[in-house]
């Protein structure tokens, strides 16, 4: 789960990190109120709250650049923030569709001497925490890494142990810092690593960490994101969800307690595991299709969750055919037929649909999609099904 700057600030000032004071607002009736708090005669920074980086690379629907602006002029920082606030933003992340600005966060500018990238995110081949450092802040940490990976500094975490100082010490030397400033340093990871594991984090990271004149070291930005299987224990972090950030279908999907997630393919999937979910969509893309999305029913899934995900991957108009690939375990193929005879009674199934049943009643799941009446392509195996389901989908 994603977190929009304002509150991923909100976390980290509560952790004693330190952050630029600001804003966030909904509505252009509470810009005054929110813009006469920041110091006067100071320059003022208006920033689009969503959920994609290259906000201040990007460009708004109706023409106006940059998703996030400075300026010295509180007349003017109103004026900034009426024209983000209710536009949509179009970034190199949001795809050409872009996303609609909602908040608007206003917070004081810093003197910046010098932008640094801190991260620190779950490493999956050493199952431990790494923290990430660069001196090369404020860019993207992709191009970082293609370009000069020798600027990257990892350092990883023994999860037992947590963060120790010379850690600390060995990531503020690599940077740079010096007397004071390795003190900071050493505070600020501490904390933000508490933060990270305490909160059940996958990510935190601040581009840039910067210094200013007077060589204090404060987060300019940040950026934090949850795992989602850990969020019963934060009903807190629960409450910073943002719908209005997220695909529609995937809320619905959980909802339901169904695992999507929308892609960018033609070729609708509902499959019952997790690993036969991911073989499903690699066997499409091997016979040269392209999955719509990943949809994993559960291995207990019942005839209303069945139904729902039929009508979870119609809703998207890209897709033009459906691959149902089922291995009966617990999920019984029987189920998962009469889910499909009763999605196909409640809602249009407009495109083709090939169904590949294997497992346990699979005899009586073949029946009762046989004597159904339905318009259904049966397939024997995975290589058969997904073949078929390319050629109706071209």
């Amino acid at each position: 789960m994603n977190i929009h700057e304002y509150q991923a600030k909100q976390l980290f000032a509560e952790a004693g990190i330190p952050v630029p004071t600001g804003y966030a607002v909904e509505s252009i009736d509470q810009f005054d109120e929110a813009i006469a708090k920041l110091p006067d005669n100071e320059l003022i920074v208006i920033k689009s709250q969503i959920h994609a980086g290259g906000r201040g690379k990007g460009t708004f629907t109706d023409g106006f650049k940059g998703g996030v602006q400075l300026t010295d002029c509180k007349i003017k920082a109103k004026e900034i923030g009426t024209k983000m606030l209710g536009n949509t933003l179009v970034t190199k992340q949001t795809g050409e569709e872009g996303r609609k600005v909602q908040t608007v966060y206003f917070t004081e500018a810093t003197e910046i001497d010098h932008e640094y990238y801190l991260a620190i995110l779950m490493d999956r081949e050493t199952s431990k925490p790494v923290i990430i450092a660069s001196t090369e802040g404020g860019m993207d940490i992709e191009e970082v890494a293609e370009n000069t990976p020798e600027k990257l500094i990892k350092v990883f975490v023994n999860p037992n142990l947590g963060i120790m100082p010379y850690q600390s010490r060995e990531i503020a030397f690599s940077l740079g810092f010096k007397g004071d400033q390795v003190k900071q340093m050493g505070k600020i990871l501490s904390k933000l690593y508490k933060l990270f594991w305490t909160k059940d984090c996958d990510q935190v990271e601040i581009n840039p960490l910067v210094t200013d004149k007077n060589g204090v070291v404060s987060a300019l930005d940040a950026k934090v994101s949850f795992d989602a299987n850990a969020l019963f224990r934060h009903p807190d972090i629960v409450q910073l969800r943002d719908l209005n950030e997220e695909d529609p279908k995937e809320i619905e999907a959980s909802d339901f307690d169904l695992n999507y997630i929308a892609l960018d393919g033609n070729i609708a999937c509902m499959v019952n595991g997790a690993g036969l979910a991911m073989a499903t969509m690699d066997i499409i893309k091997h016979f040269g299709g392209n999955p719509a999305n990943f949809l994993d029913v559960g291995g207990g899934a019942n005839e209303d969750q069945v139904t729902a995900a039929f009508k979870i991957v119609l809703k998207d108009p890209a897709v033009k055919g459906v691959l149902v690939n089922i291995f009966g375990g617990i999920m019984k193929c029987d189920i998962i037929a009469k889910g499909i005879i009763a999605a196909a009674k409640n809602i249009n199934i407009h495109v083709p649909v090939v169904v590949r049943l294997d497992g346990t009643n699979v005899e009586e799941g073949k029946k009762l999609l046989n004597e159904s009446g339905l318009d259904l392509v049966p397939a024997d195996d995975l290589s058969q099904a997904a073949q078929k389901i390319v050629e109706l989908a071209q």
